[in-house]
């Protein structure tokens, strides 16, 4: 019986299980990239990757440097524009532009391809879908996972982020959501909102004028007051932490003292946040420094809690 002829490569792969493991997956992944630019499998392609990314290590690196592929999901990006007015959009389509958009998350996070995906201005193609306005099904899931690729980027403390953001409308845009989408979809923009104002680049922009400072401020005194009938602690500690930033800017916290939402300074919220000392504490700072127009001492480990839950909530999207 002729013996079986055993590659160099085969062999490494029987003495290391997760060797061989890795170079299969990685093998799935390049495959499943080049079918990205092939029209009648990136459907399958998108999918498979969208729910497999965590699994494949540097795919980012792969999909921008790939031939074709991020223009590939750009034009799946493009194909929906049409369907956004009038509101044409179905759940096919806009499942299939998430699975894109998730793969530009993907991106959006990796250190090696962050920076290269704002020198080539990609945000800018999300812009549309947050613009929308409609509340189906369709546009929500467009509008959360857009928001998650911009979340990716500010996740990372990166002035030159936020200096590109601010180049841009990004602002009015969150606003927008913040006011007419779901819960999920507000939370991770009021995220990205508060990850603008602690970068004191955001903070300036934000104070520099009070057109920009009282159009923030309404719209977090009316998400606190619709919060007060229906309580979410994750949306709460993201709109207190903006409160609190915005009290750490002398003029917006004089400001503050006229406009700060009464139920916040009393224990409306105090079964919510129970269970929350973190947010807690942001509270009782920004009540304090409202109180002194910014001018008093810190309360005792303020810097100590958890800034966000954004990486559950951007992964929750997915299952929407």
């Amino acid at each position: 019986m002729m013996a079986k002829i055993v590659s160099v490569d085969e062999n490494s792969a029987q003495n290391n299980p997760n060797q061989g493991s890795r170079e299969k997956r990685m093998a799935t992944a390049e495959q499943l990239v080049l079918e990205l630019t092939i029209p009648e499998h990136r459907e399958n392609a998108l999918l498979d990757l969208s729910k497999k990314r965590e699994f494949f290590q540097d795919l980012a690196p792969m999909l921008w440097h790939s031939f074709g592929t991020i223009a590939a999901l750009l034009q799946e990006i493009v194909s929906i524009y049409p369907m956004l007015s009038p509101p044409t959009l179905t759940a096919g389509a806009s499942n299939r532009v998430c699975n894109a958009l998730a793969l530009l998350q993907c991106v959006a996070s990796h250190p090696d391809t962050r920076t290269l995906f704002l020198n080539a201005h990609i945000p800018l193609y999300l812009y549309p879908f947050l613009n929308t306005v409609s509340k189906t099904r369709p546009f929500e899931y467009l509008r959360l996972t857009s928001l998650g690729v911009i979340g990716a980027l500010v996740k990372v403390d990166d002035t030159d982020v936020i200096n590109f953001l601010l180049s841009t409308e990004i602002i009015p845009l969150c606003l927008r959501t913040m006011e007419m989408g779901s819960e999920l979809s507000k939370t991770v923009a009021t995220f990205i909102v508060q990850k603008i104002l602690l970068d004191d680049v955001g903070l300036a922009y934000i104070c520099a004028t009070a057109e920009r400072f009282f159009a923030v401020g309404q719209v977090l005194a009316t998400m606190v007051s619709s919060l007060a009938e229906q309580p979410s602690v994750r949306l709460l500690k993201h709109i207190i932490r903006c409160y609190l930033r915005l009290s750490e800017n002398q003029r917006a916290c004089e400001a503050l003292k006229n406009c700060l939402p009464d139920i916040l300074r009393d224990a409306t919220f105090s079964n919510c946040l129970r269970e929350d000392p973190a947010t807690r504490r942001w509270l009782t700072q920004l009540i304090v420094n409202v109180s002194n127009g910014g001018t008093s001492q810190r309360v005792p480990s303020l810097q100590g809690g958890p800034l966000s839950g954004v990486d559950r909530l951007m992964s929750s999207q997915q299952s929407m």
